[in-house]
């Protein structure tokens, strides 16, 4: 059985306003992993993955780079000891 994982991430750069969380619930939902994702007021996009480490990871490696549209300059992963057990993956407002 793999191992279950979640992390907190903060995404900077161009990354609202170019499909940024409705792409990373795709990317998410296609890896099966759950949590949620959401824009901060200070421009950076946040978001909470939680599911197989190695899915979670492949989350995560999509967020270097995200849609067609945006520029990212840093993300900042932060992994967490508590699962939440979210069931679904869901863009937060």
């Amino acid at each position: 059985m793999e191992k279950k994982v979640s992390a907190h991430v903060v995404i900077s750069g161009r990354v609202q306003g170019v499909f940024f969380r409705a792409e990373t619930r795709r990317t998410a939902e296609s890896h099966a992993v759950c949590g949620w994702v959401k824009n901060r007021e200070d421009g950076r996009v946040e978001a909470r993955f939680e599911g197989n480490e190695k899915d979670v990871k492949a989350v995560i490696d999509w967020c270097h780079k995200g849609p067609a549209l945006s520029n990212v300059t840093s993300v900042e992963v932060t992994f967490l000891e508590i699962l939440q057990g979210f069931s679904k993956f869901g863009i937060e407002y």
